[in-house]
């Protein structure tokens, strides 16, 4: 077995821009919402051809070896037995205090360089999802959406009520909506 292929197997570091990076256990708020949105996709994706994955590694080259919160594969080529060799369709990351500025940052870059079509960047503190999609090789902020609670909500006027983003959709699957508060929920 090659140290490569050992170290995928092994322990729970990632590789961003040729540096090694011990991954921290994930909060519980950030387990939650991992749970959450994997399953609707799961659910979602069921029978067909695309798959999801949550925490698996992810080989963008040499030097980028990540493990996504979650991510969506549609050419099944790239689904190895213990990785997924290249670019997968869409990312999620959700934020905390050790990663933030990675996932904002290099990461996010990174997933632009390689062509990941859509990233989103899930924040447990703000209760928001950014959805960013890939346009002429570079990432534009497509929705912003914010989990309101009921006292934030009835302090919006009408206007920002009806312009308020409140759910999503993967732009892989026109008919996979879904509500912001079900990523959320506890």
């Amino acid at each position: 077995m090659s140290t490569a292929s050992a170290h995928i197997e092994c322990d729970k570091t990632e590789t961003v821009a040729g540096r090694e990076l011990m991954m921290s256990p994930p909060g519980i708020s950030h387990i939650n919402i991992q749970m959450n949105l994997g399953g609707i996709i799961w659910q979602f994706l069921k029978g067909k051809r695309c798959k999801v994955f949550s925490e698996a590694m992810l080989v963008l080259d040499g030097a980028n070896r990540f493990i996504p919160d979650l991510m969506i594969v549609c050419d099944r080529k790239k689904i190895k037995a213990k990785y997924i060799d290249g670019v997968p369709d869409f990312v999620a990351e959700i934020l905390s205090p050790s990663t933030r500025q990675i996932d904002i940052g290099t990461k996010k870059d990174t997933y632009e360089k390689f062509g990941v079509k859509e990233y989103w960047v899930i924040d447990p503190m703000s209760q928001t999802v950014d959805v960013y999609l890939l346009h002429n090789k570079r990432y534009v902020l497509d929705k912003s959406c914010h989990n309101y609670s009921p006292e934030d909500w009835d302090e919006l006027t009408d206007k920002e009520k009806e312009t308020a983003q409140l759910t999503l959709k993967i732009s892989l699957y026109d008919d996979l909506i879904i509500d912001i508060k079900e990523i959320f929920a506890v």
